[in-house]
């Protein structure tokens, strides 16, 4: 009996380690995880009504309410505003990972996981990478519905193309503090209301809708350290037209920096919580 035991264990933890180290584990197993993401949105088209309906709302609330006081004109506050509104659209879609990802949890999905062959993040980077594609639904979508109503890109299409990859990147970033939240929240909707918590302050609290010198004292100090502001002034800038090189520069740091912290207290939250 002790032989026959030690002999049906022997091929799991050998199958385990010839799959961990094949080349590119965990890229071949975030991509396959990714790819079930995909399928799962596909098969319920209601969870984009967030990424096609919000930025069309956003856009009609703020430019017929506030465009003729703040610019004079609802065209010349449409080019103003479209490129914010689109980080800030894309940022608000980056909640769905953290509540999507502790939906799987407390449903037992990722338990299934774990008993599987493959990397113990690949879970993590799989639905993150899967909703990207929500990033580029809402850009899209926002971008056609700007063109309807008359807004035009004032630089050329690679420099808008280039604002867009920077907001998905920098969203993609977000996207791990919203993966950090899904693992130690204990239900979607402390995700989702701890995540607009954070969100509210550093999307509102920028040069959107406003110049940054028509503002307070004080919030144009939080306007200078934000990095959405810089996300939201590179994205202007590459779109429309004005300083492009230093909000560039400071919104790929931040990308980087907050990859380097919150991806790796999430994998380490999740492998605790395994």
């Amino acid at each position: 009996m002790t032989t026959t035991t030690r002999t049906a264990a022997t091929p799991s933890r050998t199958g385990a380690t010839h799959t961990a180290a094949r080349p590119f584990g965990l890229v071949r197993h975030s991509l396959a995880l990714a790819g079930r993401s995909l399928v799962k949105t596909i098969r319920t088209p209601e969870q984009l009504l967030d990424v096609t309906l919000q930025p069309i709302v956003f856009v009609l609330i703020f430019v017929y309410l506030l465009g003729g006081a703040v610019a004079g004109s609802q065209h010349e506050y449409l080019q103003f505003l479209l490129p914010a509104i689109m980080v800030q659209t894309v940022l608000f879609a980056s909640i769905a990972t953290g509540v999507s990802l502790n939906t799987d949890v407390e449903k037992g999905v990722f338990d299934r996981f774990r008993s599987l062959p493959i990397a113990r993040s690949a879970p993590l980077v799989g639905s993150v990478v899967g909703d990207l594609v929500r990033f580029v639904v809402s850009i899209v979508v926002l971008l056609g519905f700007g063109y309807a109503l008359g807004f035009r890109i004032g630089t050329d299409p690679l420099s808008a193309l280039a604002a867009c990859l920077l907001t998905i990147a920098f969203a993609f970033a977000v996207s791990w503090i919203g993966v950090l939240l899904g693992v130690l929240m204990r239900s979607p909707g402390a995700v989702q209301g701890t995540a607009f918590l954070l969100l509210f302050p550093l999307t509102f609290g920028t040069n959107m809708m406003v110049p940054t010198d028509t503002l307070p004292g004080w919030l144009q100090w939080w306007v200078g350290v934000n990095p959405v502001a810089d996300v939201m002034e590179a994205a202007r800038g590459l779109m429309i037209g004005g300083p492009v090189a230093g909000p560039v520069t400071r919104s790929l740091l931040w990308t980087v920096a907050i990859i380097a912290v919150f991806a790796p207290l999430a994998v380490r939250a999740y492998r605790r919580r395994a």
